[in-house]
C-alpha cells in the first residue's frame, strides 16, 4: 500500500508540476480567475510566470468578482497581463462587448485580449457556423476598437471541430491541449495551454499554464 500511495504522489507531482521546456518556450505564464483566489503576485513572478491572462467578464452578465483585485496586483508585481473574456453563444454579441468594454480599463501597455470559445452547460444551444461567424466578428470590431489590438481567439478542440472559426477569422490562435501538441486548427497556433492542472506557489488550486511559440 506504500508503494502504491508514493508512486500516486509521485505521479501527482509530475502531473501538476510539468511545464513544456523554457529553452524552446522561453515565455510562459498562467490563465487566472476568481476561483483561484487572492494570488500573491509578488512571488508569482519570482517563481517563472512571465504573463498572466486575468478572466474578466463572462458572456453578457457575469464580472470575475476578482478581476479589478488581480488587475491591480499583476500591475504592482510587473507582470504583463491581459484580459479574457469567454464567449457565450446563447448571448448577443453586442451585450458581451459591451460589458467587456465597461469592464476592462484600456491600456496600450496590455496584451491583446484573449477571446476563450467553448461550449457550456448554461448555453445547448448551436447556433449555425454563419451565425456563430458573423456574432463573433461584430464582438471582436467592438472590444477591439476599445483595447486597440487583435484579439487572440482561444479555440477548445469541441468548439474548432463544431465551428471551423481558426479557417474563417484571421486572428492570432490559442489552443489546449494537456502535455502534448495541439494540432486541431486550420492555421499555426502562437499560444498553448500545456498544462490545465498546473499548481504554482502563491496562487490557489490548479491554473492552466500557458506558453508562447517563438
Amino acid at each position: 500500500m506504500a508503494v502504491v500511495l508514493l508512486a500516486a504522489l509521485g505521479l501527482w507531482h509530475l502531473v501538476t508540476g510539468w511545464t513544456p521546456s523554457r529553452d524552446e518556450y522561453p515565455v510562459q505564464g498562467i490563465v487566472v480567475t476568481a476561483a483561484n483566489g487572492k494570488p500573491v503576485w509578488s512571488r508569482l513572478g519570482a517563481t517563472g510566470v512571465d504573463f498572466a491572462y486575468l478572466t474578466a467578464v463572462e458572456g453578457a452578465q457575469t464580472r470575475d468578482n476578482q478581476f479589478e483585485a488581480n488587475l491591480e496586483g499583476v500591475k504592482q508585481a510587473g507582470i504583463r497581463y491581459g484580459a479574457l473574456h469567454h464567449f457565450d453563444i446563447c448571448r448577443l454579441a453586442s451585450d458581451q462587448a459591451m460589458l467587456f468594454i465597461t469592464s476592462v480599463p484600456r491600456d496600450p501597455a496590455a496584451l491583446p485580449p484573449a477571446v476563450q470559445l467553448d461550449f457550456t452547460e448554461n448555453c445547448t444551444s448551436r447556433p449555425n457556423r454563419a451565425l456563430i461567424l458573423s456574432e463573433l466578428a461584430t464582438f471582436l470590431n467592438l472590444i477591439e476598437a476599445h483595447s486597440g489590438s487583435p484579439a487572440i481567439l482561444l479555440l477548445t478542440p469541441e468548439f474548432e471541430k463544431e465551428y471551423q472559426v481558426s479557417s474563417a477569422i484571421d486572428r492570432t490562435v490559442w489552443l489546449e491541449r494537456n502535455w502534448m501538441l495541439p494540432d486541431y486548427s486550420a492555421r499555426p497556433w502562437v499560444m498553448w495551454t500545456a498544462n490545465s492542472a498546473r499548481r504554482v506557489d502563491g496562487i490557489d488550486g490548479p491554473v492552466r499554464w500557458a506558453v508562447v511559440r517563438k
